[in-house]
């Protein structure tokens, strides 16, 4: 038996706020459109969710698409259903917020995005459709999550520093942090493994090298433990 709906149905898209750090600043990932509407302006990368599909795997094949990343860290963020949102039709958009760090992917811009480019969250152009209003959610939520999830080690590469840690930190967050505050409380979760390298920093002596130790945190996750900065 055949169903028809009686009512008119929302079109379904998906929005992707890609956020990377390259040591200086938080960058966001924007594809230039190459159709109409807003064809020639700055826009997340996203586009309609395909009936054989789930959110997920079409916010995954529309980074792929139109900017070629791949295996980065994804997570739903909010859902944006403004009545006027999208000048073509009634467009519902489930949008996310990815995390990665620009050194390893390189970009390119596909199907129907005319070009890739990561700009300072400080400096974005103007954006088509509501994406000024989902980054600024997306940086909303990212500032957050930093405090209570070890979500910031996917903006950095293996091997760290703590000063490079902190200066993620207090980049993401707007606000310088005590030094010593911030290493002791840090170091205290037992987390960071402290490795046999050192890294030189401009003209300051060679620092220790860490890096985090996921297998450990999901362990003591589960014991209860509240990773909070």
């Amino acid at each position: 038996m055949k169903h028809v709906y009686e009512y008119p149905r929302a079109a379904l898209t998906v929005d992707c706020v890609v956020f990377g750090f390259d040591d200086t600043e938080l960058k966001v990932l924007l594809i230039e459109r190459g159709l109409d509407p807003f064809k020639g302006q700055w826009a997340l990368p996203g586009g309609f969710v395909h009936v054989d599909e789930t959110l997920n795997e079409a916010a995954r094949r529309e980074l792929a698409e139109e900017t070629g990343l791949e295996t980065v860290f994804l997570e739903q963020l909010y859902t944006f259903s403004r009545v006027d949102r999208d000048p073509r039709e009634r467009v519902i958009s489930v949008a996310y917020y990815a995390l990665t760090k620009p050194a390893d992917h390189r970009t390119h811009a596909t199907t129907d995005a005319a070009d890739a480019q990561w700009f300072p969250v400080s400096k974005v152009p103007a954006l088509a459709f509501d994406h000024a209003d989902i980054l600024a959610t997306a940086l909303q939520r990212l500032r957050g999550k930093l405090r209570y999830e070890p979500i910031g080690f996917e903006l950095l590469p293996p091997k760290f520093t703590l000063s490079r840690l902190q200066h993620l930190y207090e980049t993401v967050l707007g606000t310088p942090l005590d030094k010593r505050n911030f290493r002791k409380k840090v170091l205290s979760f037992g987390l960071l493994l402290p490795l046999n390298e050192t890294h030189r920093e401009g003209a300051h002596r060679p620092a220790q090298l860490f890096r985090f130790d996921p297998v450990r945190y999901e362990k003591l996750k589960k014991k209860g433990f509240h990773f909070e900065l």
